[in-house]
């Protein structure tokens, strides 16, 4: 009995002793937690202070805490208990920031409904040590996501899905940010935008959609979970290299109904939603219904977020893409503007959307011709590009190549050749070698080489673009048939015909493998083919490819367009150059009706129909039809031409014409009269001694005019 109630005793005083270190124990381990807690809440107000150096001071003083932690509870779990240590030692101190790569809407400044979980957590309960190392390890990854570390910001993810899965071993139970610190489905939403933002669609797809099972298996399909992750799994397939839009649209369409019914009509997550379908019309030029969606959601962040909020000015560009290219330039010229006042106030003058804006602007004084105003935007948006991006970017790239467009199109080809060589060469820093960017910079490189008649050059320029698109593309794509007509060309103008067939006659082979004989393109090959015949002499065969190239053009097309009227025009030149007039009278009259119907009567192209149709009038003596025919061609040139100083020695050789017809017929004032003009015009032009006196016998003109004598 006495031994007994002493082992009772003995037994009795181990247990309150053990019960005593327990209580002390967990006495040590609360305030270790509490010590996290508050060590973590303060990284976290550094990290919305944007104090990104002493947030990571922070959390790496948490983050060894927290490892204590785990370690100690480890020494006391059986190997059953799934206490899981993980080491902090590696949290990066490194803040460099690269935003370059990053596309407008993968940017933090404009929302796309990607940035749902963005926010680092706060801890306002006493938690396990698994989720203090979940919330620790995902604040983390929060500041490296937000210095764009991304690579770094993956690793702490991932860690910090390992620490909150381990915790809940159900894996069914989705806690709130409170409840845990750091919820499974914000993790899977971080990794899943981090890889969205690198380009790597696939895997941000498969973690999107496995974070969305997780939910739905917690909570159902009707909740705002779901909805956020339908709404970043249609961006997905939106921003896919083969962009899905169907599947989009269905996902955008899916999420917006579960968040109406849930927030009501007008709430800022709603109108995200309805801005990515705007942008899914858009793609898919459904420019109405565009529309309509970016009014909705215009109306609703204005409403909420006020005029000068970042996401207002992405619904106003938006919308303003859309006029543009509807056409209706003025109010696109309003939206873009706008976008301009908010970005400059927010993001400032030399920021890289603003200069894309600039770009905007200036392509719209592009398309109505004002040169000038638009040069000045182009050199602007350079500016402001270079000084947000640096000297090599492809945004950079990209706006040297608009301000070679404008000049090539003004004809200054020294200017534009040297935009779009400076365009080249930052093109090849940044983009592969076989690059499409590259590809297109090279072929209008080339086209200035062949205006300018420098052809070694510009076969030069296309040879290097073949080469790539042969590697990427394969050796028959009909991008490489294309490439392939601009070398045989440029072989056609140098006279090297027999090249120039072989040439086209490949183009004809690639062209009719991958489109078949009834193609547009087909045709331009044949007429191509025509030509060179008819220059190397071979008019039977000419013939045959401009009759077929006119069957093709004439049943795609219609009887009455203007590239049925160029086979027209063709097929009477052959006959002229064979001495057959009837036929190639009624060949050049039909061109002039088609011409007339397609481009209407007093269009710049329909002047050399007149001229050859007044030449065959004036080779079989008709000479008052020959002149109604070069007046009318006149008249037209008088309308074009006469303004625009380059061109007057047009309208001066055509009165000369005139002038040799009037002579002909004796009409010696109305002869002096043109010849006068056309004179002063050659001098205009610096080309005085280009005045031609022809068309009649001068012995008899002196006899019948004495004061012409001086000249017979």
């Amino acid at each position: 009995m006495s031994n007994f109630s002493f082992n009772v005793a003995n037994f009795s005083a181990a247990s309150t002793i053990g019960r005593a270190q327990e209580m002390i124990s967990q006495a040590g381990a609360d305030a270790a937690v509490d010590r996290i807690i508050r060590i973590n809440n303060m990284a976290v107000e550094l990290i919305k202070q944007d104090d990104h150096d002493g947030a990571m001071r922070y959390l790496r003083r948490a983050a060894q805490r927290t490892g204590e932690l785990l370690r100690k509870e480890a020494q006391h779990c059986s190997p059953h208990q799934g206490a899981i240590i993980t080491d902090f030692d590696e949290i990066s101190q490194s803040v460099t920031v690269d935003v370059k790569s990053l596309y407008v809407y993968q940017r933090s400044e404009y929302d796309e409904g990607m940035f749902t979980f963005n926010e680092p957590v706060i801890i306002k309960k006493s938690l396990s040590s698994n989720e203090l190392s979940a919330a620790v390890l995902y604040n983390a990854g929060q500041l490296h996501m937000r210095l764009h570390q991304d690579e770094k910001g993956l690793e702490y993810f991932y860690r910090a899905l390992n620490a909150a899965q381990r915790n809940s071993p159900l894996k069914g139970r989705v806690e709130s940010s409170e409840e845990c610190g750091a919820s499974v489905v914000a993790i899977f939403h971080n990794l899943g935008h981090i890889q969205y933002r690198a380009g790597r669609y696939e895997e941000a797809l498969s973690t999107y959609t496995e974070c969305l099972n997780f939910v739905r298996r917690a909570h159902g399909d009707y909740n705002l979970e779901v909805a956020a992750t339908l709404n970043c799994m249609g961006v997905l397939h939106f921003h896919m290299p083969k962009a899905d839009t169907e599947l989009a649209m269905r996902l955008y369409s899916e999420s917006l109904a579960i968040r109406q019914a849930i927030l009501g009509n007008e709430h800022c997550d709603c109108a995200t939603t309805l801005n990515n379908i705007g942008r899914v019309h858009y793609m898919r030029g459904e420019y109405a219904e565009a529309m309509t969606a970016y009014r909705e959601a215009l109306r609703i962040r204005l409403m909420l977020l006020g005029p000068d909020a970042l996401d207002v000015a992405a619904t106003v560009y938006n919308a303003g893409q859309t006029h543009h290219q509807c056409g209706e330039l003025d109010e696109a010229m309003e939206l873009y503007f706008e976008f301009l006042r908010i970005a400059k106030a927010k993001l400032g003058s030399e920021h890289r959307d603003v200069a894309i804006m600039l770009k905007c602007i200036a392509q719209i004084h592009h398309e109505r011709d004002e040169y000038e105003k638009a040069i000045a935007l182009y050199e602007e948006a350079l500016r402001a590009g270079r000084s947000a991006l640096g000297d090599v970017h492809p945004e950079i790239a990209s706006t040297l190549n608009k301000i070679g467009n404008l000049y090539y199109e003004q004809g200054d080809f020294d200017a534009a050749l040297q935009m779009y060589e400076e365009g080249l060469a930052v093109e090849r820093e940044v983009l592969d070698k076989d690059h499409p960017n590259i590809i297109v910079t090279l072929t209008n490189i080339g086209q200035i080489y062949k205006h300018k008649a420098e052809y070694r050059l510009a076969i030069r320029m296309y040879h290097e673009a073949l080469v790539a698109q042969r590697r990427t593309l394969g050796p028959d794509h009909p991008n490489v048939a294309t490439t392939l007509s601009c070398i045989g060309q440029i072989n056609y103008q140098n006279s090297d015909y027999e090249i120039a067939l072989d040439v086209f006659q490949e183009v004809l082979r690639i062209r009719r493998d991958a489109f078949g004989d009834d193609n547009l393109e087909v045709a331009a090959s044949l007429n191509s083919i025509g030509l060179v015949l008819f220059k190397q002499g071979v008019n039977d065969l000419a013939t045959q490819s401009f009759t077929e190239s006119l069957r093709i053009r004439r049943k795609l097309l219609g009887e009455e367009h203007r590239d049925v009227a160029v086979l027209l025009y063709n097929l009477a030149t052959l006959h002229m150059e064979e001495g057959d007039e009837d036929e190639a009278m009624a060949y050049y009259r039909e061109t002039l009706r088609v011409e007339r119907v397609a481009l209407g009567r007093d269009h710049e192209d329909v002047v050399l129909t007149l001229q050859h149709i007044g030449q065959v009038h004036q080779q079989r003596g008709d000479l008052n039809a020959s002149l109604e025919y070069f007046e009318e061609s006149l008249a037209i040139e008088r309308k074009h031409f006469l303004n625009g100083k380059k061109n007057n020695v047009n309208v001066a050789r055509t009165l000369n014409q005139i002038g040799n017809l009037h002579l002909q017929k004796g009409q010696v004032v109305e002869a002096m009269r043109s010849y006068t003009e056309a004179l002063r015009l050659y001098r205009q032009m610096g080309q005085g001694d280009e005045l031609t006196v022809a068309g009649f016998d001068f012995y008899a003109l002196s006899l019948k005019h004495p004061e012409c004598a001086a000249s017979a």
